[in-house]
């Protein structure tokens, strides 16, 4: 096993070092670390491998019944297909030097997306990270993945991985939404403080700034916990949502996965020189 050592110590490396120690990026600051999303269909994932991208986010499922045997694809719900499968988004992103978070929105997908990526563990010597929504929180009414057997089951193929662990949430223009309760926190810090991966919550920015004393609670509990934040695409927050949680956080413990044109104001307010 000693020759697994260093490139499953890579997958939990945090990024910032990562990133830092391969000169992409300049300081230790999550705000520095790009994203592309939703890099699943052939012309998304090789527009993100063109792009100036750090990390690469894409959506794993299996088909509906009885098409590809199982395999899984690179789509997201709604959609059912897709003219990617992992096996060959793996191929392609492999090539480039960028790190990965693999979304997951069903179980069944999970196992047979980790025999995948044990086939190319030793072309990935980089940050990986594996997301699911494994939590009701504000809104939220799509299904959750079932929390132990996704960690699990991960776990078993690598136990030093990176995970993204979220909750379901919704936003509604028209109504006063909710933030994330203690309820919610507490339930996540106790599955998560009896692992010993880095783990990053990922959290909606127009739900953030009403539920900053409970992901500042959440923070200190351990030094491997981050935030990464996300936007949905008709959601309504502000630049100001963005510098608010800027100025509460510790820089390190915040990413920003956010569309544009906000990104872009947010890395200028912040000083940040956006590569377009």
């Amino acid at each position: 096993f000693h020759g697994n050592a260093v490139i499953l110590g890579s997958w939990s490396e945090n990024i910032l070092q990562y990133f830092l120690r391969n000169n992409q990026i300049t300081t230790e600051d999550g705000a520095q670390i790009t994203w592309y999303h939703a890099a699943n269909h052939k012309a998304q994932m090789n527009e993100a491998l063109k792009s100036t991208a750090h990390m690469i986010e894409a959506d794993v499922l299996l088909p509906s019944e009885g098409s590809d045997h199982g395999q899984p694809i690179m789509a997201h719900p709604p959609e059912t297909s897709s003219d990617n499968t992992l096996q060959e988004w793996l191929t392609e992103v492999t090539k480039s030097n960028k790190g990965i978070k693999l979304d997951f929105k069903s179980l069944a997908a999970v196992e047979p997306a980790m025999m995948l990526l044990e086939n190319v563990k030793k072309h990935l010597k980089r940050p990986v990270w594996i997301n699911a929504d494994i939590l009701p929180g504000p809104n939220g009414n799509s299904r959750v993945v079932d929390a132990k057997p996704f960690i699990d089951t991960v776990t078993s193929f690598f136990p030093d991985v990176t995970f993204s662990l979220g909750w379901t949430t919704g936003w509604h223009p028209e109504k006063v939404n909710e933030g994330y309760s203690w309820t919610m926190v507490k339930e996540m810090e106790c599955i998560c403080n009896e692992l010993s991966q880095p783990v990053t919550f990922p959290v909606r920015a127009a739900l953030v700034r009403q539920s900053c004393s409970q992901f500042l609670w959440l923070l200190k509990k351990s030094n491997r916990y981050s935030l990464t934040i996300w936007t949905g695409k008709n959601d309504n927050y502000s630049i100001e949502d963005l510098l608010c949680i800027r100025d509460y956080f510790d820089k390190k413990q915040v990413f920003y996965d956010i569309l544009e044109p906000q990104n872009c104001e947010f890395k200028q307010a912040i000083g940040i020189k956006v590569n377009l």
